[in-house]
């Protein structure tokens, strides 16, 4: 068994699928896409994954991309350390938050990340080889966003993703009143998910909202998270060592 995972930093969806992995103490080869550099753009990527998105899992030649498929994939092939409940409610719970997690909050918070970092070095690059570079993004959208990283976010779709963050959190806060976890009293891809989007980064990416007094549950789950050993690892990040390459033993527990 080979497992291959390309990835970014440790942030988002590269941290999504990458989590998971380490929980379950699958050993697999690290390859490292330089964002920065745009080779996730490069022939040897696409290549790899025609959309040009990281991450990618390569499980003995089969391709698998998008970090909910992704990990539910983990799921079924690799059962013994399980992070979605086995019961049928359960796993519709989960299902749930993390649907709400992709569609209602990665984009948002992501506009956000574009807007303060990407547009940075968007604006860096000469209009020539800017232009250059959108012609080797396969997904039309993406090109859409990096131009408008290029230009800036309007403020009023900054505003309304705002909103939808400050909405998540609060929904958060109000299911931990009830429940350990997100979905529910185990801990499962749902926390994951919300974790590496969300609770990773919003104290840091919006200290004028007040995160610790509007949601000291949010806070804490954010420290459970954080202190779990493979979510520790997760985060210290990945050797980038020549040609890119690192085997991870496992040994997450």
């Amino acid at each position: 068994m080979t497992l291959k995972y390309y990835h970014a930093e440790p942030l988002a969806n590269s941290l999504k699928s990458m989590i998971p992995l380490i929980e379950k103490g699958l050993p697999y080869e690290s390859v490292y896409v330089d964002l920065h550099k745009f080779e996730q753009h490069q022939p040897w990527f696409v290549a790899i994954n025609p959309e040009g998105q990281v991450p990618v899992l390569d499980h003995d030649g089969a391709i698998i991309t998008h970090t909910t498929v992704i990990n539910e994939y983990l799921e079924d092939v690799f059962p013994d350390i399980p992070l979605r409940p086995r019961d049928p409610v359960g796993a519709a719970r989960m299902r749930y938050w993390n649907k709400f997690c992709d569609e209602q909050v990665m984009n948002y918070v992501s506009m956000h990340g574009w807007h303060r970092m990407v547009g940075i070095i968007a604006r860096s690059i000469e209009s020539g080889e800017f232009e250059r570079l959108m012609e080797r993004i396969p997904l039309p959208d993406q090109r859409t966003k990096w131009r408008t990283a290029r230009s800036g976010f309007s403020e009023a779709d900054l505003a309304h993703a705002t909103e939808k963050i400050l909405y998540a959190v609060d929904k958060v806060e109000a299911q931990l009143a009830h429940t350990a976890w997100i979905a529910g009293d185990a801990y499962t891809l749902a926390d994951i998910n919300f974790f590496s989007y969300c609770g990773v980064s919003v104290e840091r990416m919006f200290p004028e909202l007040g995160i610790g007094k509007r949601c000291p549950r949010l806070v804490a789950w954010t420290e459970r998270m954080r202190s779990r050993p493979a979510v520790a690892r997760a985060l210290a990040g990945e050797d980038r060592t020549a040609p890119g390459l690192r085997t991870w033993s496992g040994e997450a527990r």
